[in-house]
């Protein structure tokens, strides 16, 4: 099978590619080492993962930055599995660093399914479904639980930390939309203020890529990279991620989401592609720019039709 080189999307990424994989399953774990090994297109932004034979994967980080989930993955998805009503990543085995690839990485049990896409399900169903996992998450014992990193990076903080991100982003984006809509759309968001309610289980990277599914249902939910104890608006941004129209609100109505958890969930929704988009323009297809611009005008227009007077 030829060799695939990654495309990097990080200037401090490390090389990854097939024959890497191969070599460092042959060193650890031989018995897997026979496989055939394949690189997944839709991998994310902070891992990369290739399937390993008809059912395992392997993860690795793509810089210093995103190590530690298969540590984490290791000690948390057994606990966490038993209480959800789909299948979430089933680690099986820690990768030691080599003097050729500096960082641990995982192998897991390969979950089967396409990523999300709603012309494949029923999009009302989905969203009812996709709530229900989000409750049981949320009523999950708190415990021990790891608490989100200091940093306005970490999902489910307050917005507030976001702000000089945000701001620093929009001067970059004059030309392509409202730097006015765009500031006044960030100033609602932060009086939402932050929230007061104990910290609850969330998983913080509800992207299609993360959510699988198969025969028209959701199956399973990967990648717990950002899933911690904090603010769970952070999960909610999978309204506008996901889902649109009747289906959005039928989510929101699923999970009985107050006025300011809504608009703070919004917000993150906002910042996260507002932030984003700068540091990955030169770095993304013209298409997925394009795409992303899209998305942010949807928010923006949201934005402007509903804005809530408290």
């Amino acid at each position: 099978m030829p060799d695939t080189e990654v495309t990097k999307l990080h200037d401090d990424e490390t090389d990854i590619d097939t024959t890497l994989v191969r070599r460092l399953l042959a060193g650890q774990f031989p018995q897997w080492s026979g496989h055939p090994i394949r690189y997944v297109a839709t991998s994310g932004t902070d891992n990369v993962t290739f399937r390993v034979g008809d059912d395992l994967s392997v993860r690795l980080p793509r810089t210093a930055r995103t190590t530690g989930q298969a540590e984490k993955d290791l000690t948390w998805m057994p606990r966490l599995a038993p209480h959800l009503p789909l299948a979430i990543p089933e680690p099986l085995a820690l990768g030691a660093a080599t003097s050729e690839y500096p960082f641990t990485w995982g192998v897991y049990r390969w979950l089967p399914g396409d990523t999300f896409d709603p012309a494949a399900v029923d999009p009302q169903a989905a969203a009812h479904q996709l709530a229900d996992f989000l409750h049981h998450l949320q009523q999950i014992d708190t415990t021990g639980a790891p608490a989100p990193p200091d940093s306005p990076f970490s999902r489910g903080t307050p917005l507030a930390p976001r702000d000089r991100l945000y701001r620093d982003a929009v001067d970059t984006l004059r030309d392509d939309l409202d730097p006015a809509l765009l500031l006044a759309a960030w100033d609602h968001a932060l009086t939402a203020g932050t929230w007061t309610g104990p910290p609850r289980w969330i998983h913080g990277d509800l992207m299609p890529g993360n959510v699988l599914t198969a025969g028209g249902r959701l199956t399973a939910v990967i990648d717990f990279g950002t899933a911690w104890a904090a603010d769970p608006a952070a999960d909610i941004m999978a309204a506008w991620l996901l889902f649109d129209g009747d289906a959005r609100q039928a989510f929101r109505d699923a999970l009985k989401t107050d006025d300011h958890t809504w608009v703070r969930a919004r917000g993150w929704a906002l910042s996260l592609a507002v932030i984003a988009l700068p540091y990955y323009r030169n770095r993304s297809s013209p298409d997925d720019v394009q795409d992303s611009l899209t998305y942010i005008s949807e928010l923006l227009a949201e934005f402007t039709a509903d804005r809530p007077s408290w």
